[in-house]
């Protein structure tokens, strides 16, 4: 444990599972008290005692966090448990069936924009008040190389990470006098338990697949982009706002 984040208190979704769970961990090792929130409730206490066991501080809630009453009790629990709500990370989401447009039913393309889009707008809105009213706060997303171009995913995901990029451009101008600073990373190909059910035979998967298998460096762990994360949130990165940081071994230069 080290003290770089005593004090702090995180808000960290998906954080039962990949990248998620090693933020909440490097935030609880730096020192910061942490919220895990997400939908699978055995997988968040699980993080919780991983923290607890290992001398940090660290309470779960479980819920739908596209679902606003959920969101309520997720930042009603960090303000009244920890006493502040200093860092949000907006980190879960899910992949689409990476299909292109016309392959694209409703309930794909609303699941996804729910999830990836909505929920971590609800969050953000919600954490506001108490960061306007200490004066200061980070808020982080994690957005992806489909944010930046047009070949990492389908339609959907394509959509929605491009939209969580505007978020974040849109936060840190918005809210830079107050104090508040907004910044994402863009992962690249990482090894978590995220799946992709790509229909068989469709157009967008076959496509996508010949662009990435061309261009991609060796996969990244869930550690290296928690890494980056905490950086973005912590007072190293003071002076870092609005920013779309790619964490991917060079694939966004390809």
């Amino acid at each position: 444990m080290s003290t770089e984040l005593a004090g702090r208190s995180v808000v960290v979704t998906g954080a039962a599972s990949g990248i998620g769970r090693a933020t909440a961990l490097a935030f609880a090792r730096a020192g910061a008290k942490v919220l895990v929130a997400d939908l699978n409730a055995a997988g968040a206490d699980a993080v919780v005692k991983e923290i607890d066991g290992a001398g940090g501080t660290a309470v779960a809630v479980a819920g739908d966090l596209s679902d606003p009453q959920v969101v309520d009790r997720v930042v009603g629990r960090a303000v009244e448990t920890y006493g502040s709500l200093d860092v949000l990370v907006n980190n879960a989401g899910i992949m689409d069936r990476m299909s292109a447009l016309g392959e694209t039913d409703d309930a794909e393309w609303e699941r996804v924009i729910r999830i990836n889009l909505t929920a971590p707008f609800l969050l953000t809105r919600a954490v506001l008040p108490h960061m306007l009213a200490a004066g200061r706060g980070s808020v982080v997303f994690t957005a992806s190389e489909a944010g930046l171009r047009g070949g990492a995913a389908g339609a959907a995901y394509t959509a929605s990470k491009h939209g969580v990029v505007g978020l974040v451009k849109s936060l840190a101008v918005m809210y830079r006098e107050q104090g508040i600073r907004a910044n994402a990373i863009a992962p690249g190909p990482t090894a978590t338990n995220i799946q992709v059910d790509a229909a068989p035979g469709a157009h967008g998967p076959a496509l996508i697949g010949r662009l990435v298998g061309a261009n991609i460096g060796r996969l990244g762990t869930a550690e290296e982009q928690a890494a980056a994360i905490v950086f973005l949130a912590s007072d190293a990165a003071a002076f870092v706002n609005g920013v779309v940081l790619p964490v991917d071994d060079g694939w966004s230069a390809v």
